[in-house]
């Protein structure tokens, strides 16, 4: 019986060990399974890509380079510049070993780079404004060192847009337009671009950010996408792609400052006044002469007002508030009838006037509540 008894426990015990041997097999298995997944991450990389489009393997990125990478152009431009010695030779001390000719000031033509790309077949390249300012000269140069020359159609030194028509009567390949707004934060993009003059280069990343206001040098941005995509010195004006070869953004900035911060215009924003550059060369923007700000508690406690609408910080002299009589800290309660909260508020209504229409502010100005018929103007320098 006791013999009986031990055969059945051993049965059990090797059952017991079949089983955990199985499992242990499964485990390793499941753990092998694993690693070749992750040695392989282009592959797996690509089947979502293949569900929802929104992630990029290599081989994905090398896809899009292929297609979109013979409408990417590099521009090169001359613009005359005065010499930087002429103050030398101005100075008394140097009149008596120079003569006339070596004192006179004197031109030469600075030669810089930067990146465009093709939106119409028919050549027309869209780019960064500060890449063509000034420029007397263009050259535009594709894939293969093909040249043609250029001429500036339409430039916005505010939005920092331009165009350029190329002098060819010949059919381009064209990029397409995507729809900036309908991209997220963490969404694969390609950027590419002439990077101190080393042509197409390709640099890939994730969208960091999306509308980022940005002061740089003299201009004042409202709507970047901010990226961690490698943007340097002759990416400007090239195109942000997304893993469709959609162009939703251009090339503009990079924050020298930090590692992995770079900027792009969206190409919404572009979008919104492309046919305004290509039919008139610029952009007409309506000019009202006064300067805004938010208000805050304490601004309306001095000036004994509630706390709502926008504050007037400064009125142009001249300009088409003055003239009606706006003052500065008057306080604008609403546009065309539209209540104000900010002066955000105010400028999402003012970017669709034009030179000319009629806009009625109501105002308070102490305890007095006032409305304002104001016609609108050009903006100088528009």
């Amino acid at each position: 019986m006791e013999q009986v008894k031990i055969k059945r426990w051993k049965t059990f015990a090797a059952s017991l060990v079949l089983v955990a041997l199985g499992s242990g097999l499964l485990f390793f298995t499941n753990r092998y399974e694993i690693k070749i997944d992750s040695k392989t991450p282009d592959t797996a990389i690509n089947l979502v890509q293949a569900d929802n489009n929104l992630l990029a393997g290599a081989s994905s990125i090398a896809d899009v380079v292929d297609k979109v990478s013979p409408a990417v152009v590099n521009i090169e431009t001359k613009a005359p510049s005065n010499s930087t010695f002429e103050t030398i030779y101005n100075d008394p001390f140097f009149k008596d070993f120079f003569d006339d000719n070596m004192m006179r000031p004197r031109e030469y033509m600075q030669s810089s780079i930067g990146t465009g790309f093709v939106i119409d077949p028919q050549g027309l390249v869209l780019t960064n404004q500060h890449v063509v300012e000034g420029a007397s000269e263009i050259t535009i140069t594709f894939s293969g060192n093909k040249k043609y020359s250029g001429k500036v159609i339409g430039q916005d030194k505010e939005l920092d847009l331009a165009l350029i028509k190329i002098d060819a009567a010949e059919q381009f390949t064209a990029l397409t337009l995507g729809n900036s707004d309908k991209m997220r934060v963490g969404e694969w993009v390609i950027a590419i671009g002439n990077p101190y003059g080393l042509d197409h280069t390709v640099t890939a990343g994730v969208i960091s950010a999306k509308g980022r206001p940005m002061k740089i040098e003299n201009r004042s941005y409202r709507n970047l996408i901010q990226t961690d995509a490698a943007i340097n010195p002759g990416n400007s004006g090239g195109p942000l792609l997304n893993t469709r070869g959609e162009v939703i953004g251009i090339n503009t900035a990079v924050n020298v400052s930090a590692q992995g911060i770079g900027f792009a215009i969206s190409i919404n924003t572009a979008r919104d006044v492309l046919e305004e550059l290509i039919n008139q060369g610029k952009i007409d923007r309506a000019y009202m002469g006064a300067y805004l700000s938010d208000m805050d508690e304490n601004m309306a406690r001095y000036l004994g007002v509630s706390n709502r609408g926008v504050l007037v910080v400064e009125v142009v002299p001249g300009g088409p508030a003055d003239k009606v009589g706006v003052k500065k800290y008057d306080v604008i309660l609403t546009v065309d009838n539209t209540d104000l909260g900010t002066a955000d508020d105010f400028q999402a209504i003012f970017k669709s006037k034009k030179p000319g229409e009629l806009v009625n502010l109501k105002i308070i100005r102490g305890t007095q509540q006032l409305g304002f018929s104001i016609t609108l103007e050009e903006k100088p320098g528009s």
